[in-house]
């Protein structure tokens, strides 16, 4: 592939990369597009099914949304759904019952003034009693038959689409875009090694030899920012990885159940969830943990760590400012003990037994080899722990760097049309809007 010419060239096949692939060849005029995979699969990391927690991110059971950034992802979310009705064969997304669980009498306040707010945004959501919760999720209601003695109430549905297989979506991508007249390239184990800008046109140098782009998007995680950092873009990011550890325990759920976030941290709350590849099982988690790595289970990567951290006086301010607060700082210590074999289970049995409160220690298995890594961006400038996804989008370039923690599966559709406009308005390629509009957006463009 050594001087071959992309108009797009996309590095990373995780969910990002291939959404970006099949909006580019499905609804523009693009006409050649390489993606670049660093390992010898799609989707082999984040996007994974078993690196992630499966769901469907709709704004309505993450108590750490406004309303407004709930209703945005809503739409996100439902141009997934509008998808899966565009393809013949759908692996990928599936209907549980879900909810958002309070226990206790200050979080039943909390999540009834919430249903009442998200209300017009989420009708189909229902505020639901101990005894409806008994009828759907009678592991989390009862214990040994009898009710628990806490005070419960749930906001949840039982016929909305709640979890998705992301692997299978992006392959499923990939197939779609290859039914276009748009040229698709995948070319696997071939991880990007520099970026080289020249007058009207990028090299990317390979180990399977060096592609051409004249534009280039990187969506590679925490990667991204290392090679943003390579042209001189992003200096004033770091990357803190954090890393998500789950428990199993024999299938005791039928559907998901979160939990009510507290806000005082920027990490999710505890949740349980049906495992789509391993269907015996509920998968509880994630945990929290800072790790000096940027990939969880691949070895390595721990210079990439201490090269995207850039750790200086800013960056060590940011941590100080986290672990000075205390519940932030006892839920890190907490999240560390939960990876010690010999304490583990026991610690994360009274956590997670505010969601199955007949559970013990001895019912759960910890969940080797499940579980992923979010780059979390610490903006230096203004010396503060940046959550949600983070792009790089420098001025006049054809290039994009992209950084995507939860949602960022979920809202990859959105994603991918927000940078498709870009692609398309700086190469001066016409884009299809009204039918993407029309297709996945159910005939209102987010600019209505």
């Amino acid at each position: 592939m050594q001087n071959r010419m992309f108009d797009v060239v996309i590095v990373g096949g995780g969910i990002s990369g291939c959404a970006l692939t099949y909006v580019l060849s499905k609804y523009s005029e693009v006409k050649s597009i390489a993606v670049l995979e660093k390992y010898g699969s799609l989707a082999p990391l984040n996007s994974n099914a078993r690196a992630n927690s499966q769901t469907l991110h709709c704004g309505d059971i993450e108590t750490n949304y406004k309303l407004e950034k709930a209703k945005l992802v809503k739409r996100q979310a439902q141009m997934l759904v509008n998808y899966a009705d565009l393809v013949e064969k759908n692996d990928f997304i599936f209907k549980f019952p879900k909810m958002i669980l309070a226990v206790g009498e200050e979080e039943c306040e909390r999540l009834e003034a919430r249903h009442a707010e998200f209300a017009e945004a989420f009708p189909y959501m229902e505020l639901w009693d101990a005894e409806k919760i008994a009828e759907i999720e009678p592991a989390v209601a009862l214990i040994d038959g009898k009710p628990r003695p806490e005070k419960i109430i749930a906001c949840g549905c039982t016929d909305e689409y709640s979890a998705v297989n992301f692997g299978n979506l992006s392959k499923s991508f990939i197939n779609s875009a290859r039914n276009t007249n748009t040229e698709i390239n995948v070319s696997l184990s071939s991880e990007v090694e520099k970026i080289a800008q020249f007058d009207d046109h990028y090299e990317l140098t390979t180990s399977q030899g060096t592609f051409m782009a004249k534009f280039v998007v990187v969506s590679a995680g925490a990667h991204s920012l290392l090679l943003a950092n390579q042209l001189g873009h992003g200096l004033d990011m770091s990357i803190l990885p954090m890393a998500g550890s789950f428990y199993y325990v024999p299938k005791i759920l039928n559907g998901k159940v979160y939990t009510m976030q507290n806000d005082k941290l920027p990490f999710a709350a505890l949740h349980g969830d049906p495992d789509l590849v391993e269907m015996s099982k509920t998968r509880l988690g994630p945990t929290a943990l800072v790790l000096p790595k940027l990939e969880r289970y691949t070895g390595g990567t721990y210079l990439d760590f201490w090269r995207s951290l850039k750790l200086d006086g800013k960056v060590i301010r940011v941590f100080w400012d986290l672990m000075k607060d205390s519940t932030i700082r006892n839920y890190i210590f907490r999240n560390f003990a939960f990876e010690i074999p010999i304490i583990r289970q026991k610690l994360f049995a009274k956590d997670a037994q505010k969601i199955i409160p007949g559970l013990k220690a001895e019912d759960l298995e910890y969940a080797d080899g499940i579980g992923g890594l979010r780059p979390q961006v610490i903006n230096k400038t203004d010396m503060v722990l940046q959550l949600g996804e983070a792009s790089i989008v420098p001025e006049g370039e054809n290039l994009i760097f992209n950084m995507t923690p939860s949602p960022g599966a979920t809202t990859c559709l959105g994603n991918a049309y927000r940078d498709a406009k870009i692609v398309t308005e700086r190469l001066g390629i016409k884009m299809d809007r009204a039918l993407i509009t029309k297709e996945l957006l159910g005939g209102q463009d987010f600019e209505d």
